[in-house]
């Protein structure tokens, strides 16, 4: 799968001189985790995230201090001033595979996708995990028919995700029937053979 075909698209952005106040509320009424930052053309300057937001958003409650609270008063009222400026980035055409390596060996949640520098779009983790966690049945009937219209004629069975399709005799058509039925939302691996896996019903 592609990033392009998981991601959320068009992406929530907000300009640098957004205040911090109206940044939560976008990450709020959208029910995402970062934000990124675009100037007037739509080009990437950052990403600004829940915590950057947070972090000196909340203030000490007195009641909980014998001494008088010196926090004071002088904190970021912009995205500017606490937003990150070293962005990673993916294209559409990104493979997801190499998306979800940068989404879990960082702790970034979610990552701006870019076209000519500019934001197209946003893949984050829970996009990926919409996409994983799809129902067995729907991922075997696409499969099923995305097949048939290609004129592969084969059993199909899927199990967690994990697809297997059987009696496709011709193994010059093995590898065009592995790629299609990857290309599936919430596919996870694909074996072909052209004999039956013992045990398990497929469906033709």
């Amino acid at each position: 799968m592609l990033v392009k075909e998981v991601m959320t698209s068009p992406a929530i952005t907000v300009p640098a001189r957004t205040t911090i106040k109206e940044g939560l509320r976008l990450l709020d009424g959208h029910g995402v985790t970062a934000l990124p930052v675009t100037d007037s053309q739509g080009h990437i300057l950052g990403i600004v995230s829940e915590a950057d937001l947070l972090r000196n958003a909340v203030r000490h409650d007195v009641r909980t201090h014998m001494i008088p609270d010196e926090q004071g008063d002088d904190h970021p009222s912009r995205v500017e001033d606490v937003m990150s400026t070293l962005t990673m980035t993916v294209t559409g055409d990104t493979d997801l595979s190499d998306a979800v390596d940068l989404l879990t060996s960082t702790a970034v949640k979610s990552l701006p996708v870019v076209d000519g520098g500019r934001v197209v779009g946003v893949i984050s983790r829970s996009d990926i995990v919409h996409v994983l966690a799809r129902d067995d049945e729907k991922i075997c009937a696409e499969i099923d028919e995305l097949l048939r219209t290609a004129g592969l004629e084969c059993d199909v069975d899927v199990d967690g995700g994990a697809v297997f399709l059987e009696h496709l005799e011709d193994p010059a058509q093995w590898r065009v029937a592995e790629v299609l039925a990857g290309s599936v939302h919430g596919v996870i691996s694909v074996q072909v053979s052209n004999k039956p896996t013992p045990g398990r019903t497929s469906r033709r």
